[in-house]
């Protein structure tokens, strides 16, 4: 389909075309942006959706590192959420019940009887309103997505922001803002998963990864947060030095059991502000990202569950450990936990939240 340049400043450029059609006919609109020579991504209108992230090796080669469905179909079933911007809240809320002072809400659940990343019809499903935008040296794309009062049992009509912005450097930022007209709870993340050696490459098991945290959430068999922040010291979940990906998700305890085999859980970030949360690198490409955010959490999945019916873009199919999720939010069920960071937004406030992750090539 036919392009429109609609940024072109030196290297960088954003371009824009029809990339396909939801079922009721509406249009889906693709994004292309980033630098020429470096890295760029392609970004989608439905979920406001990381598509591609081509970036290069230490030979230039350029690959697409990350995960994503090949059709709509498949963008609206099993591969909703790759890539996808997900809320009202990313990550678990128990039984659906949302308590804001004296009043309960119910929430919309999945089949699991809790609300994951917003319900069953969360925003990684909806279609974004997107605006090419140029700040200094970056390029990128600006989503906007109104979610009504009582969308999926949530309380406050609350208004959404995401904006991707890239530089000819290799550094991608997302930034999320949100605004409600009555008390909510809003939490946004990017659910893309990171394959360093290429999208339908393999696994990510020959990966090294580093976390910034010294502490983690174990989880019970629904992959809720049981409670207190442990340490991480003695255990697989120590990854304050950088560590094989294969070594830590085959490791003998019982919460990589609890998590179907690997990691699926919540690092509590050192620090505050804007930080270093995370490395991943590729040795045998060179690949590596590095994951700065303003939150308090990394959810780090590794793909546990992907078991070979889903064909991503390049045409392979995506089994155990095809990728790793990178997820900076707050915690999970935070909600109905008032010892963990609040995410309760109130009428005045703004939700405001950024990530980065800067390539490069070793």
């Amino acid at each position: 389909m036919p392009r429109d340049v609609l940024v072109s400043p030196g290297d960088l450029m954003v371009t824009q075309e029809v990339a396909a059609a939801m079922p009721d006919g509406r249009r889906i609109t693709r994004w292309t942006f980033g630098s020429r020579a470096g890295v760029t991504a392609e970004v989608l209108s439905l979920g406001a959706r990381l598509q591609a992230l081509n970036a290069p090796d230490r030979a230039g080669r350029k690959a697409n590192v990350v995960l994503a469905g090949g059709s709509v179909q498949d963008l609206l079933g099993q591969a909703s959420y790759l890539g996808a911007t997900v809320g009202r809240y990313a990550n678990r809320v128990a039984r659906g019940v949302l308590r804001l002072g004296d009043v309960m809400y119910r929430l919309d659940t999945q089949l699991t009887g809790h609300t994951l990343h917003g319900g069953p019809d969360g925003f990684a499903t909806r279609l974004w309103d997107g605006v090419p935008v140029r700040a200094d040296r970056q390029v990128g794309v600006r989503f906007r997505l109104r979610s009504p009062a009582g969308d999926q049992g949530f309380p406050g009509t609350v208004t959404a922001e995401v904006t991707y912005l890239l530089d000819p450097d290799g550094e991608l930022s997302i930034t999320y803002q949100a605004a409600t007209d009555a008390p909510t709870v809003v939490n946004l993340t990017n659910h893309a998963y990171f394959n360093l050696a290429g999208e339908g490459g393999g696994t990510v098991l020959d990966h090294l990864l580093r976390v910034e945290a010294a502490g983690y959430l174990p989880v019970d068999g629904d992959l809720i947060p049981l409670g207190p922040v442990e340490p991480v010291a003695g255990t697989p979940f120590d990854l304050r030095r950088a560590r094989r990906i294969a070594e830590c998700v085959t490791a003998e305890h019982p919460q990589l059991r609890a998590a179907g085999g690997g990691f699926d859980h919540t690092w509590v970030l050192d620090g505050c502000g804007f930080r270093r949360a995370a490395v991943l690198s590729h040795p045998a490409s060179g690949r590596q990202v590095e994951c700065l955010t303003t939150e308090p959490g990394l959810q780090v999945y590794t793909g546990n569950h992907f078991d070979g019916s889903l064909i991503g873009r390049s045409g392979r199919r995506y089994t155990a450990y095809a990728g790793i999720a990178l997820e900076t939010q707050h915690f999970p069920d935070s909600p109905n936990r008032p010892d963990y960071p609040s995410t309760l937004l109130r009428p005045g406030e703004k939700y405001r939240s950024r990530t980065a992750y800067r390539f490069s090539a070793e």
